[in-house]
């Protein structure tokens, strides 16, 4: 069942959930938890909020997309926004001062374009979507999330990060939401050789992306402090398994190996990283919905870790039956580092661990059904073969109004 907003049948609980075709990272492994939710709770009625961005696929939602209880919010014209529900003084007055400010060139975009894509920079849509579709309870996935771009277009990031979560937490507070889950990201914490962050480790952030997540996150918790409205945030460790499009590493090196390419390693490689399976993940994220306490930040992690250089090797003796190291070596390209790479995200998981979740997928069997996964299924994006190259290929397109 998709289309626009609009009145639905009786259900327990109504659940938003944004950038629901998508798998770019943790907080874009929302398709599995949009499939496992509507699988699950029959009872609930779940609407998946997206604009289908380049790293969204419907197809990864084929499973459940005819199901009684499932909803995908696509677009409603600009005209018939502005019918439904116009700006309010003080929604026009915060649009005019990003658009004078930084952002001219993508509120432009917005109202030159035929339609809005399920944008949660859209006020007047979110605030439509929340007062027709009576949404009891919101898990905030959409974002943008790949580092790398994120030093290119930091100002777009900083817009849906950070403004598209300052529109949504205000909606779900406007209508008396019983529960907002942020979902955030290990890199807030920034990296570090030794410690192990807590939830309580202060937020240092080096890139774009890390900084738009840690900012988002203060508007966020701010809805607690000062309203006491029942939020909640989580931070997870890198996410691999099958949707997720092939910008992020594991599933770039599988492809580019399946097509007889090299793997490309930003700088030495010796990068660590914790690695947790698609399913994992959304197993923490029905704990969190079920037991997760209001103004609480909870880590999801896990103690397995890998440098980039070994991950590449482990994929190349898996894909390309190699037996020798010079056999694995034809197999890795060393290109340019990006301009910050922190050397790892460790960070402990009691919380989580006390609510009951704990990963389960063991690494060899994830990465065995991720590699079969992406053998056949790599083309269910546009444009995917951009993905494979060492760095964003991206036309430049923003516009900042001088006058």
């Amino acid at each position: 069942m998709s289309g626009a907003v609009g009145p639905c049948p009786a259900f327990e609980k109504r659940l938003l959930v944004t950038g629901g075709a998508g798998f770019m990272s943790v907080v874009c492994v929302a398709s599995h938890v949009v499939v496992s939710l509507v699988e699950k709770y029959p009872h609930y009625l779940i609407i998946n909020l997206d604009k289908l961005d380049y790293c969204a696929s419907l197809k990864n939602l084929e499973a459940i997309s005819q199901k009684h209880n499932y909803k995908f919010i696509q677009r409603l014209t600009t005209e018939e926004l502005r019918i439904l529900l116009p700006l309010t003084p003080i929604e026009a007055q915060q649009r005019a001062a990003f658009r004078s400010v930084t952002l001219n060139w993508v509120m432009q975009d917005s109202f030159r374009s035929a339609a809005v894509k399920g944008d949660i920079c859209e006020p007047h849509f979110i605030k439509q979507l929340f007062e027709s579709e009576k949404i009891d309870i919101v898990l905030h996935f959409a974002a943008q999330t790949h580092v790398d771009l994120s030093f290119w277009h930091a100002l777009e990031f900083r817009y849906v990060n950070v403004y598209g979560t300052h529109v949504l937490v205000t909606a779900a507070y406007e209508a008396s939401v019983e529960k907002f889950v942020y979902v955030s990201t290990d890199e807030v914490y920034g990296g570090s050789n030794d410690e192990e962050f807590d939830e309580s480790s202060p937020k240092r952030p080096t890139n774009p992306y890390a900084s738009s997540k840690a900012a988002a996150e203060c508007f966020v918790q701010s809805y607690w402090e000062r309203y006491q409205f029942p939020v909640v945030i989580t931070r997870s460790s890198n996410v691999y398994g099958p949707h997720q499009y092939p910008e992020k590493v594991i599933p770039k090196f599988i492809s580019l190996l399946q097509q007889n390419r090299k793997c490309c390693i930003h700088g030495s490689g010796l990068q660590k990283r914790n690695f947790l399976y698609a399913t994992d993940v959304v197993e923490a994220f029905l704990t969190v919905l079920k037991e997760g306490k209001p103004g609480e930040i909870y880590n999801i992690g896990t103690n397995f870790e890998m440098s980039i250089t070994q991950l590449a090797k482990e994929l190349i003796q898996l894909i390309k039956k190699t037996s020798t190291e010079s056999e694995v070596e034809h197999w890795v390209d060393y290109v340019k580092d990006r301009p910050t790479n922190d050397i790892r995200y460790p960070m402990k998981s009691e919380k989580m661990h006390s609510l009951g979740w704990r990963p389960k997928v063991p690494w060899k069997e994830g990465i065995k059904k991720t590699i079969e996964w992406y053998r056949e299924n790599f083309y269910n994006w546009k444009n995917v073969e951009k993905a494979l190259e060492p760095f964003p290929v991206t036309q430049p397109f923003m516009h900042i109004d001088s006058s």
